[in-house]
C-alpha cells in the first residue's frame, strides 16, 4: 500500500522528523509511505485493508493493536492511544512468480491460519472463481496434487500461488497469459490465446505430500514404487512432463544410500536405474538430447553393460548429430546383444550419417583449397595450368600450382631473422662500426653527448 497519513496520541501531536524511523516507515507527517501488509502495526493492516484508493479515513487505535504496553520511545509513550489520517494513494498485489516478472499477483481477502503451506505433491481441496473480463468461465471446487493440475484443468500459475496459501486463506489471483492459458487460450469457454485472467480462490484443505527425510528405508522404497507407477500410467498417456515429475520424485526419494542395507539397497538400486532410463525416454520424446545423454550416463554408472541405457544413449547421440559416438553405442548393444534388430538398423543410420558427414566435409575442403589455388595465381600475376604434384601437409588429391614454387624460392632466398635477432643493422647506425661493434653486434656504443640515442 501507498499512502499519506498524519497521527497523534489522543490529545498530543506528533512531530516527526525526516529521520524518525518508526516501524520502518520514514519521514514527515502527510508525507507518502509504502507497506507491505504485515510488516506493520495491527491497526494499520486491518484498517487500510478496508480502504478504498482515494479515500481519507481516520483511524482511533488502543494500544493493542499500535505499541502496546512498551511503546516506542521517545515519540509514543507506554500505552498510548493513537490516532492516524490515513489517505490511500494507491496498492499493488504481492508478485508469487518466480521470475518477479508480475505475471502472478495476489490480492490477499482473507488471512489464512497457522504457518504450514502445500508442499510438491500434497493434495488440495480448493473453491475457485475464474473470470476474463469480468466474465466468471468457470466456478468449482476441486481437489487434486499440487504438481499435476494440468490433468484436473488448473493452470500453472494457479498452481505456484497454492503453494504459497495457507489453510482457509482466501484471495483473488491475477494471472498473465503464459502462466494461464498461453498461446492456446481455452475456446470451450471463449478465452482467447494470449489472455489474462483471474480467480478467485480459496484454500478450504490441504495434506502435506510425504518428504524423504521423515521416512524410513521402507517408506521411500514405497513411496518410488508409487511414483514409478504413476510415472508409467501418464508416459503411457503421451504426457511425458508429468511423468518427467513422477521419475524425478524417485530420485529425490532414493539418490542417498543412509539406510539401505542388503536387499533392499539393491531393490533402491533397481528403481534408481528404472527413474533413470525412464527420464531418458522422455527427453527422448521431448527432443531434449542432452538431457537424456546425462540420464544415460548415471543409469551406465549403476550398470556399465545395460543395453537400454546404451541404445537410448546412442539415440541421443544421433539427436546431437554425432554418428561416430552413437555408432561406438550401438555397436556395443550388438556385442552384448547380437540379436537386436534395433541396434543394427540404428547402427546402419550411424554408417550413412558419417559417410553423408564425409561426403560434405570433402567437399568443404575441395572449394577452400581451390579457393587458395586461385589466390595464389593471382599473386603470381599469371594463370597456369595446374599440374598434378602433391602438396605436403594438405589433403592428398589437392595440386599445388608453380606460383607457389616460386614462391617458397623467394622465401629461402631471405635472411634468417632468428640468427640475428637483437642486432643493430647498419641502416640503423649514422656512422661506420667500431671494432668491438663488429665483435659484438648486439651492442651499439653512443658518444659521450648521447646524441645518437634521441630519435631511436
Amino acid at each position: 500500500f501507498a499512502f499519506y497519513f498524519s497521527v497523534s496520541v489522543l490529545n498530543q501531536a506528533l512531530d516527526w522528523s525526516a529521520d524518525d524511523k518508526e516501524i520502518g516507515v520514514r519521514g514527515k507527517t502527510d508525507q507518502q509511505f509504502i507497506f507491505v501488509s504485515g510488516s506493520v502495526i495491527k491497526a494499520w493492516d486491518l484498517g487500510v485493508a478496508t480502504m478504498k484508493k482515494g479515500e481519507i479515513s481516520i483511524f482511533t487505535c488502543k494500544s493493542d493493536y499500535a505499541y502496546g504496553k512498551n511503546g516506542s520511545p521517545p515519540k509514543i509513550p507506554p500505552d498510548a492511544t493513537l490516532v492516524f489520517e490515513i489517505e490511500v494513494v494507491d496498492w499493488t498485489g504481492e508478485d508469487l512468480s518466480q521470475k518477479k516478472d508480475g505475471g502472478i499477483i495476489r490480492y490477499q481477502i482473507t488471512k489464512g491460519e497457522g504457518y504450514a503451506t502445500p508442499n510438491d505433491g500434497a493434495v488440495v481441496d480448493v473453491h475457485l472463481v475464474g473470470k476474463y473480463n469480468e466474465t466468471v468461465f468457470e466456478e468449482r471446487e476441486v481437489t487434486f496434487p499440487i504438481g499435476e493440475g494440468s490433468e484436473y484443468g488448473i493452470c500453472e500459475g494457479l498452481e505456484r500461488a497454492l503453494e504459497k496459501f495457507k489453510k482457509g486463506e482466501k484471495s483473488r489471483i491475477v494471472l498473465k497469459s503464459k502462466y494461464a492459458f498461453k498461446e492456446l487460450g481455452r475456446p470451450e469457454v471463449n478465452i482467447p490465446p494470449h489472455a489474462d485472467v483471474e480467480y478467485v480462490v480459496e484454500l478450504k484443505n490441504f495434506e502435506k505430500a510425504k518428504e524423504g527425510w521423515s521416512l524410513d528405508s521402507d517408506g521411500k522404497l514405497e513411496q518410488a514404487k508409487f511414483f514409478k507407477e504413476k510415472g508409467t500410467n501418464y508416459f503411457k498417456a503421451e504426457k511425458y512432463q508429468l511423468a518427467l515429475k513422477m521419475y524425478k520424485k524417485i530420485i529425490t526419494f532414493l539418490e542417498h544410500e543412509l539406510g539401505f542395507e542388503g536387499e533392499k539397497n539393491d531393490e533402491r538400486k533397481a528403481l534408481l536405474l528404472a527413474a533413470h532410463l525412464n527420464l531418458a525416454m522422455c527427453y527422448l520424446k521431448l527432443t531434449e538430447n542432452l538431457e537424456a545423454r546425462d540420464q544415460c550416463d548415471k543409469a551406465l554408472e549403476l550398470d556399465p553393460n545395460n543395453i537400454k541405457g546404451l541404445f537410448r544413449r546412442g539415440q541421443a547421440w544421433l539427436g546431437m548429430v554425432e554418428p561416430e559416438k552413437a555408432k561406438a553405442d550401438f555397436e556395443m548393444v550388438m556385442k552384448l546383444e547380437p540379436s537386436n534388430k534395433a541396434a543394427a538398423n540404428h547402427y546402419s543410420l550411424c554408417l550413412v550419417k558419417l559417410k553423408e558427414q564425409k561426403s560434405r566435409e570433402k567437399k568443404i575442403y575441395a572449394n577452400m583449397f581451390e579457393k587458395f589455388a586461385q589466390r595464389d595465381r593471382e599473386v603470381g600475376g599469371q594463370t597456369m595450368d595446374v599440374e598434378e604434384t602433391p602438396a605436403k601437409g594438405l589433403l592428398v588429391g589437392c595440386d599445388v600450382v608453380p606460383s607457389l614454387q616460386k614462391e617458397e624460392e623467394w622465401r629461402r632466398n631471405q635472411p634468417d631473422v632468428m640468427n640475428t635477432l637483437g642486432e643493430w643493422g647498419e641502416d640503423e647506425r649514422e656512422r661506420e662500426m667500431t671494432d668491438f661493434e663488429r665483435e659484438n653486434p648486439n651492442i651499439l656504443m653512443l658518444n659521450s653527448t648521447g646524441e645518437e640515442f634521441k630519435n631511436m
